[in-house]
Formats: structure tokens, C-alpha cells, sequence
């Protein structure tokens, strides 16, 4: 086996995008492969892998989960490493979250434990999200884990560092997509159209008054819209509009107050400016909540038994569809510092490889205390 440092540089070079991580799929199954197999057990399932550690006397299954996909973005790093693919890049430490799997699969393959370990590599969970279907799927069922974990590297924390906390720690989110059509013209002739650019500038405003006016001021959430396309020369009026964005809160009970009001001014812009509309919520992922007890026991150990100072943080608007998991099976996941002055998504991003090892470390030692 390479070291975890170049698996990891192997990985950064070939981020792909949700259910087409067939690079990534390979590059896993053929290192996986390399390592002893007479207690392991591999299935596909779409791009993703289930791998299965066999424990000597279990009494139940320890889950692990990684993500595996990369993000459209264009890498700006200068690395050595850098992505080998146009417009691609591992910007959210996917490439980080799957060497730490594999580090610690490697560590219980030559370190039994008593109970089975089931390590899950997920594919899409960028979007358009892989958690909630893998945890339906055959495949999982009769290897379904009583216990799952999982970490997302935090670029504002100092290696050596953890964080997380007990109950909701990532935000319910949504994606959001708006499309407006109206009449378009000659730029001459403007009595003569119905404007879709002047009609999705409105929309934005008001988009915004739903934070301000209709979420509890001791609630939080967020619209924002991160893209707005309309048009196709200076002097046609647009007939089309479309406005792309995401939703994040704190509760379920607010996204469903959230979608109700912008519902409500959509159809207020279609009776406004005479035009037709559509709202599609593309993916949506359950808030990611840490059960209590196994939070406060893995906080607990951390602190008694490891060198890794542990912070206890706040909750954040972070999505994540791993909440899908948590939702049915006890577990948590947690932030590892990777100390970079760039954060998550974006191309300069340049993790602290250092904390590869740090991961391993606290994973190891505390599923062997869980599982032995």
C-alpha cells in the first residue's frame, strides 16, 4: 500500500463529479484489492463501494462513511498535484475524507477488532446527493450498520483539532431554481414585452424579505441566489429568465415556511409581470444531527484518551446529506482541522496533509474502544 499522503496527492489529481466518480471507483477498488482479503468483503453499488471488515466475535456493525465526489470548479492551488481534470477539483477535502477511510479500513484489516466494521465510499454527495438512496439500497441491507460516523475537514481549525456537538450540528438545505418566461423584443419596443430581466431583479429583491420578515428573528436561514441568468444580446429584451441558489435552516418546520413564502411572491411576479414561472427544489438534504449519548461518550474519550483538543462549535449552514444516515441509524460526524487560510469550495483551497494521520489516529483508537 502507498502511503496515506500519496494516496491521497492520487486522489486530489482525479475529482469527478456525482455518479460519475468511475476514476475514483477504480482507484479505491484496485487499492482495497491490494490489501489482505480473507475477512473483506467488496460490493458496488452505482460509483460508490460498500467494504465490509469481518470482526472476530462481533455483536454488531460499526459504520464508517466517506464521500467521494469532486466539485465543477477550476483548481487555482498551483500544487504539483493539482486536478488532472478541466473544471474540476476536489474543493470540499473529498480526496482528505477518503484517505482517512482507507487509513483506517488498513489499520483494523491488520488490527482485528470483535465487532464487523462496514465502510461506506458514497458517491454525489455534492449533489445531486447519494446518502439517502445508498442507505435504501439492497445492498446495504443486510450489512446495515447499528452505529455510523463520519468527519468533513474544517479549514478554520488548527491541526490537531476536532470539532462538533451534541444534536444539530449542519443545517437543513435545498437547492433552488427559478425560471421565468415572459415576451421578449426589440430593446425599441419595451410596452411591446413583458421583461424577464426586470422581473427576476424584483424577485431578488424581494427574496430577500423572507429572511427579514417571515423566519423568527431567533431562528436562522439563509436564501442566497448565486446565479442569474437572462437574455441573449444588449438590445433584445429578455423573454427568459432563470435564478439559481440554495435555501439553508435550522429546522425542517422553517424550509417549509421558507418554500410557502417564496411560493407566494413567485406567484405574485407571475400575476405582476404577466409571465409564466417554475420553481424546482432540486436536492435536498436532511439536517446532519449528532445523537446525544454517542456524542458525549466520543467527546468524553477523545479528551481522556487522546492528544486531540476537542472544541465543542455551534451549528452551521453547511448541508451535508450524511444528516440522511444519522436520521436512521445512531452516530455523529465531526470537523478536523486541516489549518488553511482558504475555505471550503474554494480553488486555492490546500488542506494541512498532517491531519490525514491525526484523523486516523482518534478514528482507530475510538472504534477499537467501541468495537472490542
Amino acid at each position: 500500500m502507498k502511503s496515506l499522503i500519496d494516496i491521497r496527492r492520487d486522489l486530489h489529481q482525479i475529482p469527478e463529479l456525482g455518479f460519475q466518480e468511475f476514476k475514483t471507483q477504480s482507484y479505491l477498488l484496485a487499492t482495497i484489492e491490494s490489501f489482505p482479503q480473507n475477512r473483506i468483503s467488496i460490493k458496488k453499488w452505482k460509483t460508490g463501494l460498500l467494504v465490509k471488515l469481518d470482526g472476530l466475535n462481533p455483536s454488531k456493525t460499526i459504520g464508517y462513511r466517506t464521500d467521494i465526489d469532486g466539485l465543477p470548479i477550476t483548481e487555482e492551488t498551483g500544487l504539483d498535484f493539482s486536478s488532472s481534470l478541466k473544471e474540476r477539483m476536489h474543493a470540499c477535502g473529498h480526496d482528505f475524507h477518503m484517505t482517512i477511510a482507507l487509513g483506517v479500513l488498513s489499520h483494523f484489516i491488520h488490527n482485528p477488532i470483535n465487532d464487523n466494521l462496514l465502510f461506506l465510499f458514497q458517491p454525489a454527495e455534492e449533489g445531486p446527493g447519494g446518502a439517502e438512496p445508498m442507505l435504501k439500497s439492497e445492498e446495504i441491507q443486510e450489512w446495515m450498520p447499528d452505529l455510523i460516523f463520519a468527519l468533513h475537514i474544517a479549514p478554520e481549525y488548527p491541526v490537531g483539532t476536532i470539532a462538533l456537538k451534541e444534536g444539530l450540528l449542519f443545517a437543513n438545505t435545498s437547492e433552488l431554481f427559478i425560471d421565468l418566461k415572459g415576451k421578449g423584443g426589440h430593446a425599441a419596443y419595451p410596452h411591446q414585452t413583458n421583461d424577464m430581466v426586470i422581473a427576476a431583479c424584483s424577485l431578488v429583491s424581494q427574496l430577500q424579505t423572507v429572511i427579514s420578515r417571515n423566519v423568527d428573528p431567533l431562528d436562522s436561514a439563509v436564501i442566497t441566489i448565486g446565479k442569474i441568468t437572462g437574455g441573449t444580446v444588449q438590445n433584445i429584451i429578455a423573454e427568459k429568465a432563470r435564478l439559481e441558489g440554495t435555501i439553508r435552516t435550522l429546522s425542517p418546520e422553517a424550509m417549509k415556511r421558507v418554500k410557502h413564502r417564496i411560493e407566494a411572491l413567485v406567484k405574485g411576479i407571475e400575476t405582476g409581470y404577466e409571465c409564466e414561472t417554475m420553481i424546482d427544489y432540486g436536492s435536498m438534504y436532511h439536517q446532519v444531527y449528532n445523537t446525544e449519548s454517542v456524542t458525549r461518550e466520543f467527546i468524553e474519550y477523545i479528551r481522556n484518551e487522546t492528544d486531540v483538543t476537542v472544541v465543542e462549535c455551534r451549528e452551521a449552514m453547511t448541508g451535508e446529506d450524511f444528516g440522511y444516515m444519522l436520521k436512521e441509524i445512531p452516530g455523529l460526524m465531526f470537523w478536523l482541522g486541516v489549518d488553511s487560510p482558504y475555505g471550503l469550495h474554494h480553488a486555492k483551497l490546500n488542506p494541512n496533509e498532517e491531519a490525514i494521520d491525526v484523523a486516523v489516529r482518534v478514528l482507530t483508537s475510538y472504534i477499537s474502544y467501541k468495537g472490542n
